[in-house]
């Protein structure tokens, strides 16, 4: 392959919520089987990405792909792998000694079967080691779907053709890392060769490059996530259409029945497949007391709206003001005992600041990306308890063209001994790396201000601990549930752009989340699932 040049609202995610008393519910929640799997998990079962000496790992999903990983995958794709790895020609590209004595082969493959389309980079040169673009991936799909460069599409129109193809999950990411070629290539499998009425995906179990016991995982029913400007960023499916939660629900429990499941289909799918963002374990499945299944996420049952008519349609969004999106932020808040506050992705992992960048610029390559992975997400927050930040986000791209999401311009990054949510092992590390609390960057009371403390409100028996709270700008208030239901805290007043000016998550019990309120005034606020009946008020002096 030649080497070219490529040429934020109103309702926040509701996961646990109890029926009040005057909406019994109806369908008691059964389970029934229902399974979730990441496009990476996917691509290892089928032996299409294998990873490296450990695997597909967090580590390996989260490198740039080489155009010979690319060149590789697309020799698996065509069946051609066995072939190349064994080939025995001594022609070879001038700069094939970069790479180890198995790839030599595969490079002199290439070199003698120009037909495929990795003829090099010129002076005969193949740069085995250059980053792949997902403009440059897409042209590799289509190729092993047999479609042709400069006959069916040319190099440049290379992102709009694979989209009329149904590909286009990685397209806005520049150059790609592991993970996005998982994406891309699962994504291509379901998609039928030319000319022909088989897929990708049979046409490699025909070649016995898939295992045909497997191949039944790349035909999961997907869910995606999708962006909108004032909604945020919500679940859908693999349509795109929207999925619903309803306010009269609670877990494993439907409330919806007769008319309303004819306005309100359910969504069911026994096997899922999801993006890296998700949590498989946040997916499940109930049996409703009709018989029919329904899928769950964090245990509320999933809909469909009857007038949502085409992929981005969101009409269901705040029916009767108990109908609404699933959001989903790239980006939360996460706290631990002795740390505080700190920026976590969507599944809790720690996010980390490195003390040697400056803004808008990573100061960390090669062996230190390799211990400290970036962080990008194209899903920013603009509902929940980050929505007053929302414009410290920002993204950047890297020397090597891969995208990397910044907060108030600095990088973040992973650590790679952190192997589960609430690991944070980076803080500190050489006095360099450390967590960010976001709030700590919030403005704060000058000294002429009270001094600003901390304070703690209950919710415990469907009720507020202090229905009125007095407090000095700049003091943080923290709210714990005691109830086995799920509550929140939201401000009847609102930002400049309709949000709520706090909004805490869903809190399931036991669990906490803490507000920050910086300008004088009188805030009152309620729960958002029990709103009729929780209220209180806080004064900030």
């Amino acid at each position: 392959m030649m080497k070219k040049k490529p040429q934020a609202a109103v309702w926040m995610l509701a996961g646990s919520l109890l029926l009040s008393s005057a909406f019994p519910a109806w369908a008691a929640g059964v389970p029934a089987a229902s399974t979730a799997r990441t496009d990476a998990q996917i691509a290892e079962e089928l032996g299409i990405l294998q990873g490296d000496g450990s695997g597909v790992t967090d580590s390996y999903l989260s490198k740039t792909t080489t155009r010979l990983q690319a060149a590789i995958l697309f020799l698996r794709l065509k069946g051609l792998e066995s072939a190349a790895s064994g080939y025995k020609g001594s022609d070879n590209f001038s700069d094939a000694g970069q790479v180890s004595e198995a790839n030599k082969a595969v490079l002199s493959y290439l070199k003698a079967n120009p037909q495929l389309g990795w003829t090099g980079t010129g002076s005969g040169k193949f740069e085995p080691g250059e980053h792949i673009t997902a403009q440059q991936y897409y042209k590799v799909l289509l190729e092993a779907l047999g479609y042709k460069q400069d006959n069916d599409y040319t190099y440049d129109n290379t992102l709009s053709f694979a989209e009329s193809m149904g590909l286009s999950r990685v397209a806005k990411l520049g150059t790609l890392r592991n993970g996005n070629i998982a994406t891309a290539t699962v994504e291509a499998l379901p998609v039928k060769v030319k000319g022909g009425e088989q897929s990708l995906l049979a046409v490699l179990v025909s070649q016995k490059v898939v295992d045909a016991a497997k191949a039944s995982l790349a035909s999961y029913t997907s869910i995606g996530i999708a962006d909108h400007a004032q909604i945020g960023s919500y679940l859908v499916d693999g349509t795109g259409r929207t999925l619903y939660m309803f306010m009269k629900d609670s877990p494993g429990t439907s409330a919806c029945k007769d008319q309303c499941a004819v306005n309100w289909p359910v969504f069911y799918a026994d096997n899922l497949r999801i993006p890296a963002q998700l949590n498989a374990a946040d997916f499940g499945a109930m049996t409703r007391e009709d018989g029919a299944k329904q899928t769950t996420y964090k245990g509320m049952p999933m809909y469909y709206y009857i007038k949502d008519t085409k992929p981005g349609d969101t009409n269901g969004q705040g029916v009767n003001q108990l109908w609404m999106v699933f959001n989903h932020s790239g980006i939360t808040v996460a706290e631990k005992e002795g740390i505080g506050s700190y920026l976590a992705d969507a599944k809790g992992m720690a996010l980390y600041m490195f003390t040697k960048d400056s803004p808008d610029k990573s100061a960390c390559k090669g062996n230190c990306e390799s211990a400290w992975p970036i962080f990008h997400t194209e899903h920013l927050p603009v509902t929940g308890e980050l929505s007053t930040s929302a414009n410290h986000f920002g993204t950047i791209t890297r020397e090597d063209g891969t995208k990397q999401t910044t907060f108030k311009g600095m990088p973040l990054y992973y650590y790679v001994k952190d192997q589960q949510a609430g690991d944070v092992w980076g803080q500190d590390v050489n006095h360099a790396w450390y967590v960010i609390d976001p709030k700590a960057s919030e403005e704060t009371p000058s000294n002429s201000q009270p001094q600003a403390n901390a304070y703690s409100i209950e919710i415990s028996h469907f009720a507020f601990s202090q229905t009125e709270l007095t407090v000095e700008a700049g003091s943080t208030i923290t709210f714990t549930n005691q109830d086995d239901v799920m509550h929140n805290a939201v401000s009847d007043a609102l930002n400049a752009d309709g949000s709520p000016v706090f909004e805490t998550k869903l809190l399931g019990k036991g669990e906490s989340a803490s507000i920050t309120l910086t300008q004088p005034g009188e805030y009152t606020y309620y729960c958002r699932p029990h709103q009729s009946r929780m209220k209180a008020k806080i004064i900030v002096k």
